[in-house]
C-alpha cells in the first residue's frame, strides 16, 4: 500500500453508498472519474460525519472537489496476475458547479449558490504542506 496527498475534482459516476463498521462508524464510497474519456476512474472513501453527508448530498453527475490520501492496493486476480486499484481516503469533499458567465453574478448570487457545497472531515483547518515533508 502506498500513501500520498491528492486533490482532484471530477464528476460522480457511482453514487455514494453507505456502510457501518461493527462500532457503528459510518462508511461511503463512491467513484469518480478524473477525466474526459471515462478510462481514469478513482474510488473516494469517507468516514464519520463526512460518510452520512456525502452519502445524502452526491448523486451521479454532480462535479466534486476532493482531497486526501491516495492509496495503491494490490491484490492478485484468479489468473495470477497483480491488480492495482487506486483510492482516495477523503478528508474533504466540495460539490462544485461550473459557473458560466462569473461576469454577470453577484457576490449574492455567489453566497445563495445552492450548487456549491463543502464538507470537511476535520472540525479545524489544517495547513496543506507540512513542513517538515519539503525536501529542501
Amino acid at each position: 500500500m502506498t500513501l500520498a496527498k491528492a486533490f482532484v475534482t471530477g464528476s460522480v459516476v457511482k453514487a455514494p453508498e453507505k456502510r457501518f463498521t461493527q462500532n457503528d462508524m459510518a462508511i461511503a464510497g463512491f467513484t469518480i472519474n478524473i477525466d474526459k474519456t471515462n478510462e481514469t476512474l478513482l474510488r473516494v472513501v469517507a468516514f464519520g460525519q463526512l460518510a452520512d453527508t456525502v452519502s445524502s448530498s452526491l448523486t451521479v453527475g454532480d462535479s466534486v472537489a476532493v482531497e486526501g490520501k491516495l492509496q495503491v492496493n494490490t491484490y492478485k486476480l484468479p489468473d495470477g496476475k497483480d491488480k492495482k486499484v487506486y483510492e482516495i481516503s477523503a478528508n474533504f469533499v466540495e460539490k462544485i458547479s461550473a459557473v458560466n458567465n462569473m461576469s454577470n453574478t453577484t457576490a449574492a448570487d455567489n453566497q445563495n449558490n445552492e450548487n456549491l457545497v463543502s464538507f470537511n472531515q476535520d472540525e479545524v483547518a489544517q495547513d496543506l504542506i507540512d513542513e517538515d515533508e519539503i525536501p529542501f
